[in-house]
């Protein structure tokens, strides 16, 4: 418990200082204006045709999350690799391989349920 003290007061203190800066910034800082000027949409002078909301398929934005996701685990895998063998020498071999079969199991299943759900079509 005493090694959780430091980070405990840290913790504490980013949280009271960043607090106490915001309740600063609105004290003292400068009030916003509002005006029809400031609030509409400038584009090089050129009056706004359209309401500036376009529609954009939900599929775009599954498709970069499951990107992103997918991406993470190559991540993670790749200086387990090199790892690896270091944790052979040790003795460890069997447990963090059992340790990634367990992550990729995980992964496996994430994509199994994807390809069901057909998050991957874009029909």
């Amino acid at each position: 418990m005493n090694s959780l003290v430091p980070i405990i007061a840290l913790t504490i203190f980013v949280l009271l200082f960043g607090a106490g800066l915001l309740f600063l910034v609105s004290l003292v800082g400068p009030k916003p204006k509002n005006s029809s000027a400031k609030n509409s949409t400038y584009e090089c002078g050129i009056d706004v045709q359209t309401t500036g909301h376009s529609k954009i398929s939900v599929r775009y934005y599954l498709t970069a999350i499951l990107f992103i996701l997918f991406d993470i685990e190559i991540i993670f895998m790749y200086p387990w690799a090199l790892a690896y063998g270091d944790f052979i020498k040790e003795g460890h071999g069997l447990y963090i391989l059992g340790a990634m079969g367990v992550f990729l199991l995980i992964f496996i299943i994430g994509l199994i349920w994807e390809i069901k759900s057909k998050a991957l079509e874009w029909d």
